[in-house]
């Protein structure tokens, strides 16, 4: 297991689950055992979804993957029916507990159940352990279980997406970044101000966002809002698509708070935004190939045009920086390192932000999963760093839809964000008169 994999696996903890967990919602009833057997042939190339983590007796040996020599289909497919009416709440409540359950750490690290009875279609929730893959693989997971027309079309078997990785597995995918680190004495300095500047950030000030967490989690997500839309809004400020996303977002999150009633003047926090290091020709292998950067989101400015051009600028920033590649050799060491710097690191990282924020482009033309149409889909990240609120945006099909993942104790009603981000879109879009 590459060390980078390994310190997602040393971050589960009962509290904070480090499950990405997805949501696939289908036109119409899918047959059980056509899934069954799709998910059998499909997912075998990827070797880690027939493998288990073998945890070594000793603390300096390294985790490993190992073949699971009694792994059986039945074990990780499980077909349910919702309870009636069957509708958001219901659908909603289950993905929220199995967000809140573990996997098994004796079998192979991924689950998925078949939901019958939403909205006259089939459901597939999908939990797969961060260890196994980042969100871009995750996408070339998902794209390898459906076809372009209701006809299955074969697939060809790749050895190279097994991804037999060692401890250091990791050094080339970041070596070119590497390289134009210690070529450029410019961008080393850069670095190196980059590292001081994740030791020395301050914490993040406490917010309802923030705070001990418990073993519940809920989770919300908004419908599909034109892709085309947020296009234009940015268009019309000189922004990209994503700089618009998170100003959304951040507006969401302001209107939160003061429908809580707490006040949001003046207040900015950070969300630990995963940046992809992986070149698109390896998306096919497994494994996690991201660094991280802080982003500052404005919360408390009000006019959403002058908080969507504050993390324009941000984020141009950030783009420039190699911030996100020294957060990776962060990372890596962390999953060298002993279990009690470990925790000392997951501290660092938990103070210096309150969320995670990732942003995942999906596929752009519909797509069949089973002989279904795939009407929509979302995912939730895992909350790193001991952290209580993530927010996923994904886009698929030329909608983009918003996905809330909190603490029941922090947030009980995530559903209020979903709300908030579509009333704030909304105000956006006004604004940029589109």
């Amino acid at each position: 297991m590459s060390s980078v994999d390994a310190a997602w696996l040393g971050m589960e903890d009962p509290t904070n689950l480090m499950m990405v967990t997805g949501l696939l919602m289908l036109e119409g009833r899918v047959e059980p055992k056509r899934l069954r057997t799709l998910l059998d042939r499909r997912l075998a190339p990827f070797g880690r979804f027939h493998q288990r983590v073998v945890r070594p007796r000793t603390r300096a040996g390294m985790p490993h993957w190992q073949d699971d020599a009694n792994f059986d289909i039945d074990n990780h497919v499980s077909h349910i029916a919702l309870p009636a009416p069957g509708g958001e709440k219901e659908l909603s409540a289950f993905v929220s507990e199995q967000m809140s359950t573990p996997l098994d750490f004796t079998k192979p690290l991924w689950h998925m159940h078949l939901i019958d009875g939403f909205d006259g279609g089939s459901v597939v929730l999908a939990r797969i352990h961060h260890s196994i893959a980042d969100g871009i693989a995750l996408v070339r997971v998902m794209l390898s279980l459906t076809d372009p027309t209701p006809a299955a079309s074969p697939r060809r078997r790749t050895a190279a997406s097994s991804n037999h990785a060692g401890p250091l597995a990791w050094l080339p995918g970041a070596a070119g970044g590497a390289a134009k680190l210690v070529q450029d004495p410019g961008r080393v300095a850069e670095g190196a101000y980059r590292l001081g500047r994740l030791v020395l950030l301050p914490p993040d000030p406490p917010t309802p966002f923030k705070g001990a967490l418990g073993r519940r989690k809920r989770a919300a997500w908004s419908n599909p809002v034109p892709l085309e839309d947020f296009k234009a809004i940015g268009k019309a400020y000189g922004a990209t698509v994503n700089d618009v996303l998170v100003a959304t977002a951040t507006g969401a999150l302001r209107r939160y708070l003061e429908r809580r009633g707490e006040s949001s003047k003046g207040l900015s926090i950070r969300a630990s935004v995963p940046v992809n290091l992986r070149p698109l020709e390896d998306a096919h292998r497994l494994g996690n190939s991201f660094g991280l950067v802080f982003l500052t989101l404005p919360v408390g400015i009000v006019d959403p045009v002058r908080r969507l051009r504050a993390i324009k600028k941000e984020m141009d920033g950030l783009k420039r920086s190699p911030e996100a590649l020294v957060a990776f050799g962060v990372l890596n060491l962390m999953g060298l390192a002993p279990v009690e710097v470990e925790r000392l690191g997951l501290r660092f990282f938990g103070s210096k932000a309150t969320a995670v924020l990732t942003n995942v482009p999906g596929p752009r033309e519909p797509l069949y999963m089973a002989g279904r149409k795939l009407d929509s889909v979302m995912f939730w990240v895992p909350q790193s760093g001991r952290l209580g609120l993530g927010i996923s945006i994904l886009s698929y099909a030329g909608g983009v839809m918003l996905g809330i993942a909190t603490d029941e104790g922090l947030v009980p009603d995530p559903e209020k964000i979903v709300e908030a981000f579509e009333k704030e879109f909304r105000s956006l879009k006004a604004a940029a008169h589109v």
